[in-house]
Order: structure tokens, then C-alpha cells, then sequence
């Protein structure tokens, strides 16, 4: 392994679970801000887009912007829908455990629309991280929250579990069009070739106007991040109020994540993508658990080692590691004299 592989696994840890940390912080002082969260992730990914990917709009992209649209449409509605349902009573825990389940997804989607046939181990996992969902899913249902801070919400149990139900609804529509997402990416680019930069700066690019039909929501947020009270940034002693101080964090790391996502794919083998990935989630998970004392009970416990379980199985990493040590056992192997026979 390189020292650039090193450090985009630096990046893929550092970048992604402090950038879990801070959207915990946020939506922990104020539920509703997930609009506000991705429209400056939005606008910071466009902003070093056109700078560096489009030069200053002097590049063309590769791929036509009418076969960006539809990409375009079904990204802004999965990030909005995210990020939305922390105001519906959802807990940090359960979101990651449920977007955990986009393998469930892609291969329901494949089915339906590629016509794709899996192994047994593929349905094994799926069915395994299905369960796990649904059991962290019902325990979660048993014990709703709200997570409402203003005092005069309406916070019976009716109203706390209908908009805990909304905020499933949610996250469900995200899981399934980010998967019919996956999947026009991958016609995409078996038709123009890949060009993951270019992707991601007009799929962060194009939307931002659509973030004008949301314009009170954020503006409503941004007047709380504004009144929110003030830190004191050491050495340079300026007071900024804290939510933007966890918002700019926010935004910088959530491009850390990415880009480190990025070159280690152009770095290493897929193999070591997704055990990356699939660590850096369970490390999340177990910080954000530990760290702001998530209520997490035996049966969220269960419902977590299924999909993360199921997540392996799916991946296939433990017969890739097993094939590659063999591989690299017969490498190092010298090679066995023949002997040869003497004639009679």
C-alpha cells in the first residue's frame, strides 16, 4: 500500500466520522436544520467544482447536462429526504443502521429493472440485513422520541409516532431512489465512461436552484444557527455562534469523506473500498452510541451485527481476503526444482 492509499484511509475515517459527529451536533440543537446542512454542502462542492473540476466553466463536461438532469432530480430528492427526516423523530443511530441497508435496495432494483439473477450468498446477506433493519426498526418504534426542541410542538404519543412513521416513510423513499440512482449512474457510465469529478460537481452544481422551494426552511435555520450562542475560536479569539461553527465543520469534512473516497478507489482494489466503508460506519455507529449515550438496547445490538454481517457476506471480503493471501502465499513461494530423470 502507498503512502496515497494511507492517507485516503486517513481521509475516509477522519473525514467521514467527524463529519457524522458534527451532523449529530447539529441535529441534536436543532432537528430541522437537514435542509440548511445540505444546501451548504451543496453549495461548497459546486463552488470547488467550478473552480477546480470546470476550470471556470472553461471544461465541457463529458456527459450531456440532459443525462445529468434526470441524475440530477432523483440525487437532490435523496439528500433532502435524509437529511429531512432527523425533524421527524428519527435518531442518529437508527438513520445510519436504515441507509446501512442500500444493498437491500440496489438488488431489488436490479431485479426489477436489469434483470439481474444473485448467488444464494447475495439473497442470504440480503434477507440478514433486511432483518436486522426491520428488528432496530420495530424495537425503535416501541420506544419513540421526540426530538422536537420547541416547547409548544405537540408531543404526544400519537403525534411523536405518526411523525416517527414519516420520517420511515422517508428514509425508505431515499433508500430506494438513491439505488435507481446507483443504477442510471451505472448505464452513464457504460455509455460516456466514468468521470466521478465531473459527476459530482454538476450533481451538486444543478440542484442548487431547486433549494429556492426551500428557501423559508433554510433561512429559518439559518436565523437559529445565527442566535445559537457564541464559541470563542482559541488563538485568534473570535466569537462565531456555535451551530455555524458545527455547520462549517460539517461542510469541510463531508468533502474530506468524499474526495478520500475518491482516490482510494483510484488507488486500491474494491475489496479494500468497502472494508474501509463498511468500518468506518461501524466505528460511527459505535461513537455516536457511546458518545452521546444513544439509547441502544440487546435487540439494537442483534439488529446492527445482521446488517453489518449481511453487509459482509454481500461484499464478499472474507473469500476475496482468503483468495488474495493465497495469492501472495504462492508469490513468495520459490518456485520447486523438477527433477530430472537419468537415462538407463
Amino acid at each position: 500500500m502507498n503512502a496515497k492509499a494511507g492517507f485516503a484511509i486517513f481521509g475516509v475515517f477522519a473525514g467521514c466520522c467527524s463529519n457524522v459527529v458534527f451532523l449529530e451536533l447539529l441535529v441534536k440543537a436543532d432537528p430541522g436544520s437537514g435542509n440548511l446542512i445540505t444546501f451548504l454542502q451543496f453549495l461548497f462542492i459546486a463552488i470547488h467544482g467550478f473552480i477546480f473540476t470546470s476550470k471556470f466553466g472553461t471544461v465541457k463536461p463529458r456527459i450531456g447536462l440532459k443525462d445529468y438532469g434526470f441524475l440530477v432530480v432523483m440525487f437532490f430528492i435523496t439528500s433532502v429526504c435524509n437529511n429531512y427526516a432527523f425533524d421527524f423523530n428519527i435518531p442518529m443511530p437508527l438513520h445510519m443502521i436504515f441507509r446501512a441497508g442500500s444493498l437491500i435496495a440496489n438488488m431489488i432494483m436490479g431485479i426489477i429493472i436489469l434483470r439481474k439473477q444473485y448467488d444464494f450468498s447475495k439473497y442470504l446477506s440480503v434477507f440478514m440485513i433486511t432483518a436486522g433493519i426491520v428488528t432496530c426498526t420495530i424495537v425503535s418504534g416501541s420506544s419513540v422520541e421526540s426530538t422536537q426542541t420547541n416547547p409548544n410542538a405537540d408531543k404526544s404519543n400519537f403525534s411523536v409516532f405518526f411523525w416517527w412513521t414519516l420520517g420511515i416513510t422517508l428514509l425508505t423513499v431515499a433508500l430506494f431512489l438513491s439505488a435507481r440512482m446507483g443504477i442510471y449512474q451505472e448505464v452513464l457510465y457504460k455509455r460516456y465512461g466514468k468521470y466521478p469529478d465531473e459527476a459530482l460537481f454538476y450533481t451538486h452544481l444543478m440542484p442548487l436552484p431547486g433549494f429556492f422551494i426551500l428557501y423559508k426552511n433554510i433561512w429559518e435555520h439559518t436565523v437559529i444557527a445565527t442566535n445559537s450562542e457564541p464559541y470563542t475560536i482559541p488563538v485568534v479569539g473570535l466569537d462565531i455562534p456555535i451551530l455555524w461553527v458545527y455547520l462549517i465543520a460539517n461542510v469541510l469534512t463531508q468533502y474530506l469523506c468524499i474526495s478520500s473516497v475518491y482516490v482510494l478507489t483510484t488507488e486500491c482494489t474494491s475489496l479494500t473500498v468497502t472494508l474501509v466503508v463498511t468500518l468506518r460506519k461501524f466505528v460511527s455507529l459505535l461513537f455516536s452510541i457511546v458518545y452521546f449515550r444513544n439509547p441502544f438496547t440487546f435487540h439494537h445490538w442483534v439488529g446492527t451485527l445482521l446488517v453489518f454481517i449481511g453487509t459482509i457476506i454481500f461484499t464478499e471480503i472474507v473469500p476475496r481476503i482468503q483468495s488474495s493471501m493465497t495469492k501472495s502465499i504462492s508469490q513468495t513461494e520459490p518456485p520447486k526444482k523438477v527433477k530430472s530423470k537419468k537415462a538407463d
